[in-house]
């Protein structure tokens, strides 16, 4: 357990991500009380690969007294009144002008942190709602509130550090409460974190921008889901296709990860407006992801991921384009052993900071695919081992390092150089495997 106090919202982000790792994978929604908890759930978010949103609700200041909460109100208008209010002089009337001014600043905000994008739909999903600190637990208590009106599937109450009696208070209105420390006594969220700086207006919007578009209807491409079968299990996935792709790309996950990873959903929506297919799906069971020897078995995620290739090889046949993997951590081990299989049906593979390593030397040596391992200038350990691949591998892999960026590639612009490493490399091998056939060269000079 970490000692108080936090050196930052970073470490304390860090610690929340470590108590909510069940959640990786399963595409949970972070609910960010703005402002300062929005940096923190971009990390949380991040680390269990789910979506990012915030949740703007406002008090209802009391007649003469607008610090004094006489209830709250949500993004939809969705009022709740605490028992004081008729006592403090709220009247209808009232009630109905405070709503109404409260609404307007919501609006505004929106408009300012998301350009007036709607909020996300949580019904039916895991809602992770998360801020900095719980003090009093009068924001905590509307945002769980309007939360849970969008009926989601769970939802969780996450911060690091809280006043043990407003814990207690809130823990009613959600299914599960995460919390880190309850430091007795409590005096303010503040005091509990060496470095403690304001949060503007604009990093909440640089945090929230990454992952949403102006209009992600409009953006995407048409898509239809699959169910593919690999032995006894059913693997479900996800197919999208611009009207005459230009080829096919199977996306294999990292550990821990699924079909809903927003890095690899990032990079495929690149791909789609670059004019490729793209097929994404589960390498594992719910039930086998939550086992870590799976997660690391890369016989097992090449047998499944062998078996989507087979199945994308039939649409692609149809449509006479060529097929490629793209793999990321664990998921780039299963995509070197799938390609060393089908040696001559691979056009060319990707790897997003991944462990082609994993699939181990005899097998990276037998590999005749032009490879492109993508890795971050910040991430030591990866370069090392994709280093290591790379001289097993030559001359079929070739690295390409994203300045500045960590494992996760979460830095401002790092996930779009990573889209477009990927897109340049399939674009160039397609062309090859287009004119020519399967290329029986070798991938030198594509640096």
């Amino acid at each position: 357990m970490p000692l108080l106090p936090f050196r930052d919202r970073e470490e304390a982000a860090r610690y929340l991500s470590e108590a909510l790792s069940r959640y990786r994978g399963q595409h949970p929604i972070v609910l960010a009380i703005p402002r300062g908890a929005v940096p923190m759930a971009r990390r949380v978010a991040d680390a269990l690969e789910g979506e990012l949103d915030v949740v703007l609700v406002r008090k209802l200041g009391a007649p003469g007294n607008p610090e004094l909460a006489m209830g709250s109100v949500d993004e939809a208008g969705r009022v709740w009144l605490n028992d004081i209010a008729e006592r403090i002089g709220g009247s209808d009337a009232y009630v109905r002008q405070e709503t109404q001014r409260q609404l307007a600043l919501i609006r505004e905000r929106r408009q300012r942190y998301a350009a007036g994008q709607p909020g996300l739909d949580l019904a039916g999903r895991i809602v992770i709602v998360l801020d900095d600190g719980l003090a009093t637990g009068a924001t905590m208590t509307a945002a769980l509130r309007a939360a849970r009106s969008q009926r989601p599937a769970r939802l969780v109450c996450a911060v690091p550090v809280a006043a043990a009696d407003s814990l207690a208070e809130v823990a009613g209105l959600a299914d599960e409460v995460v919390c880190l420390e309850t430091p007795s006594p409590f005096y303010s969220v503040g005091l509990h974190y060496r470095r403690f700086d304001q949060v503007t207006d604009d990093d909440v919007a640089k945090a929230l921008g990454p992952v949403r578009t102006a209009n992600p209807a409009a953006t995407a491409a048409p898509g239809y889901p699959v169910r593919i079968a690999c032995a006894t299990v059913a693997m479900e996935g996800e197919v999208r296709s611009p009207p005459s792709p230009r080829g096919m790309i199977v996306f294999a996950h990292g550990s821990g990860s699924s079909r809903h990873s927003p890095r690899n959903r990032a990079v495929a929506e690149a791909l789609n407006r670059r004019g490729f297919a793209t097929l994404l799906f589960d390498l594992l069971t719910p039930a086998e992801d939550r086992d870590p020897a799976c997660r690391l078995d890369i016989p097992l995620l090449a047998q499944r991921l062998d078996a989507a290739v087979a199945w994308a090889q039939g649409e692609a046949a149809q449509r006479d384009i060529p097929l490629g993997l793209f793999g990321a951590s664990t998921g780039a081990g299963a995509a070197m052993a799938v390609a060393a299989a089908r040696r001559g049906e691979i056009a060319a593979v990707v790897s997003r900071g991944g462990r082609p390593d994993l699939a181990g030397r005899a097998t990276l040596t037998n590999v005749r695919t032009p490879t492109l391992l993508i890795v971050g200038g910040n991430d030591p350990e990866a370069r090392s081992l994709n280093r290591l691949a790379e001289v097993m591998m030559r001359p079929w892999a070739v690295i390409a390092t994203v300045p500045g960026a960590t494992h996760l590639f979460e830095e401002p612009g790092a996930l779009e150089q990573v889209a477009k490493l990927a897109a340049d490399w399939f674009d160039r091998w397609f062309a090859k495997d287009a004119m020519h056939g399967r290329d029986n060269g070798n991938a030198s000079g594509a640096r």
